[in-house]
């Protein structure tokens, strides 16, 4: 997509949380609809029930009040009562502390807590970026290694880091900051299916299961644009022609901090 086109807008749901959220807040949530990052924040906006004000950020044309919120120019981003953050982890762990007494996605025992960020430490710092490696590896053999690490990345999350037995959500009973950094990657296996021969059943039925209760929930679905529409964008990668900051680090082998 030429640097002066305009990305299309969120579609499906996605467009009515958008247009629901548009009246002026204290919290404005600087965003991106297609961004996965974004999604993470995205959800736990939704899933805290807190007022906010959804602003779309053009990726290709950012404003200079953006740019002085984050000095980086990328998304998800808050201003809360004129102060600013970034950054997505961040985000979800200010708004636990922000809003204590909306409902919880982090887990209020010390030690579970300690686990579940190390959960999301594996989940951003071996899963994303193998996704990215997969999803622009151009030669047939690397999209087979590629396929193969990006599943062995989700299955050793899934063994690693989800409870065993009848548990609903990865940590419990509770559908929490596990869920909230890692499915906005699985509403985009889609575009894996198409473009990659990637097949979720090769990860685990449980982890299958877990994946479908996660994109069934309201704050996913609420925060979810059609395929279709992720399709415009992620094309670039998938010719790897994309200049994203994270196209770009994952070309040198390198990843976002």
């Amino acid at each position: 997509m030429p640097d002066h086109v305009e990305p299309p807008h969120a579609t499906a749901a996605a467009a009515e949380t958008v247009k629901e959220h548009s009246a002026p807040q204290d919290l404005v949530f600087h965003a991106g609809w297609f961004c996965p990052f974004v999604q993470r924040a995205w959800i736990a906006l939704e899933e805290k029930g807190v007022p906010y004000q959804y602003n779309e950020v053009n990726p290709y044309k950012k404003e200079p009040h953006f740019l002085k919120v984050n000095p980086k120019g990328l998304v998800p981003a808050l201003e809360h009562h004129g102060k600013a953050l970034y950054e997505s982890l961040v985000l979800l762990e200010y708004l636990e502390d922000a809003y204590p007494s909306a409902p919880a996605l982090r887990p209020r025992e010390a030690h579970e807590a300690g686990i579940v960020r190390l959960a999301l430490q594996h989940i951003s710092n071996v899963v994303v970026p193998t996704f990215y490696r997969y999803v622009q590896a151009q030669e047939p053999e690397k999209q087979a290694e590629g396929k193969q690490a990006f599943v062995k990345a989700l299955q050793d999350t899934y063994e690693q880091w989800f409870v065993k037995g009848d548990a609903q959500w990865a940590r419990g009973d509770d559908f929490g900051w596990v869920e909230a950094a890692l499915v906005p990657w699985v509403a985009r296996f889609p575009l894996l299916e198409k473009h990659r021969a990637f097949n979720i059943d090769g990860v685990g039925p449980e982890f299958k299961a877990w994946a479908q209760r996660a994109l069934d929930r309201p704050s996913v679905k609420a925060t979810t644009s059609e395929a279709t529409a992720y399709e415009q964008i992620y094309r670039r990668y998938f010719e790897d022609t994309a200049e994203s900051e994270v196209a770009k680090a994952t070309r040198k082998g390198e990843w976002l901090k």
